[in-house]
């Protein structure tokens, strides 16, 4: 039994590609380490660039005068928003979200679009975003396969017979 397709591709399940690293979370190769922290700096970058653009946006509500309550519950509907989208995000990483709930939550998730940002320049830190839950589902795909086919060596064809005389 070969351990590859015609292809040249691995047999078995295949593992599934992250965004920005493809599948060199796998072994880790490919420039994993300079793409981990060209994540960690972008997305950190972008989370700077963004807390300056709802700045503009509080400097326009405090030049429009709206008045003291309205700006408060704008900074505030931000900062909560964006602290649940991080705790979403984060715990994305480790577990598939509910696609029903994910569809719900997609109008929080995009007014705290600043906590999903941190959340993956954190994260980044480490390991590549969901690597984690990637490598929990491939490794245990991987053991499911080898269990399957390592049953399968023998050429089912030339089994013994019990002799009954």
């Amino acid at each position: 039994m070969s351990d590859t397709t015609e292809t040249g591709t691995p047999a078995g399940p295949q593992p599934e590609p992250l965004r920005f690293f493809g599948t060199t979370w796998v072994e880790h190769d490919g420039g994993y380490t300079g793409r981990r922290a060209g994540v960690a700096v972008g997305s950190f970058a972008a989370a700077v660039a963004a807390c300056f653009v709802l700045r503009f946006a509080y400097q326009g509500l405090a030049i429009a005068d709206v008045g003291r309550p309205v700006t408060i519950l704008v900074v505030v509907m931000f900062a909560v928003c964006s602290a649940l989208s991080f705790r979403h995000t984060w715990d994305a990483f480790s577990k598939r979200p509910d696609p029903d709930r994910q569809a719900s939550l997609r109008g929080l998730l995009a007014i705290g679009f600043v906590g999903t940002l941190l959340a993956y320049s954190v994260r980044s830190l480490t390991e590549a975003p969901g690597e984690k839950l990637h490598r929990e589902e491939y490794d245990t795909a991987r053991a499911r396969y080898e269990r399957r086919s390592a049953g399968r060596t023998r050429n089912p064809s030339r089994k013994r017979r019990a002799s009954g005389s």
